[in-house]
């Protein structure tokens, strides 16, 4: 595989240019924004500052992959969202089901299979395309706010509202290329404010749990 091979997957990239999705590129900044708001709230709370810390990489691999727009940082963009999923779902196991270590790692680890059987599921959805990918997540979130609506029905509550955000992030980003003849420069760039917002959100959720006190790990 050429790692260096360009790709052209978004409407408002039109040649291979540095600055070929200047909106693409420039709305990146919104995770790095998120981030630095988010990390002095968390002061305190290690899960909580480490998500603020891949909330901010996803913005640089973003950014690396809308101005270079090749396949190794295609790689540096999915690798951190991946990451922060992954943390938030372990951060979730401690602090919303009181798991120590080693049983939260292990159901963090079914986010995997999990992903793998609903994927395939997803893409046969006329039109989802590439957000197929995304789409288990807001979906294991509510079954997550589901889950926890008894237990800690604020937190459901904001994780509720986490998987609302997201799904009309994925939106805007599977009418990117439908949409390209009327908004030629994409719908994409709202894919990156959105999710932005989500996910400091989903931080802010947990901060505020922690905050009142329920938190069972940190």
């Amino acid at each position: 595989m050429d790692w260096t091979e360009q790709v052209d997957a978004y409407c408002e990239r039109l040649g291979p240019d540095y600055w070929a999705e200047p909106i693409n590129a420039l709305t990146n900044l919104a995770f790095v924004i998120a981030a630095a708001i988010l990390w002095p709230r968390v002061r305190g709370l290690p899960l909580g500052q480490a998500l603020c810390v891949v909330l901010a990489v996803i913005g640089v691999g973003s950014w690396l992959f809308h101005t270079h727009a090749n396949r190794l940082t295609g790689l540096m963009d999915v690798l951190p969202i991946l990451g922060y999923i992954l943390l938030y779902i372990y951060t979730a196991n401690r602090a919303y089901w009181g798991l120590r270590v080693w049983p939260a790692l292990a159901l963090t680890a079914l986010f995997i299979p999990y992903a793998a059987a609903t994927v395939p599921l997803f893409a046969m959805i006329p039109g989802l395309g590439s957000s197929a990918a995304y789409a288990p997540v807001p979906l294991l979130i509510l079954i997550y706010a589901w889950l926890l609506r008894h237990r800690l029905p604020q937190v459901a509550r904001g994780l509720a509202i986490g998987a609302l955000i997201l799904i009309a992030s994925l939106t805007f980003r599977t009418l990117d290329e439908p949409l390209c003849d009327a908004i030629p420069f994409g719908t994409h760039f709202m894919w990156h404010i959105l999710n932005a917002v989500m996910l400091g959100w989903m931080i802010e959720v947990y901060r505020r749990h922690m905050l009142a006190g329920q938190g069972a790990r940190r």
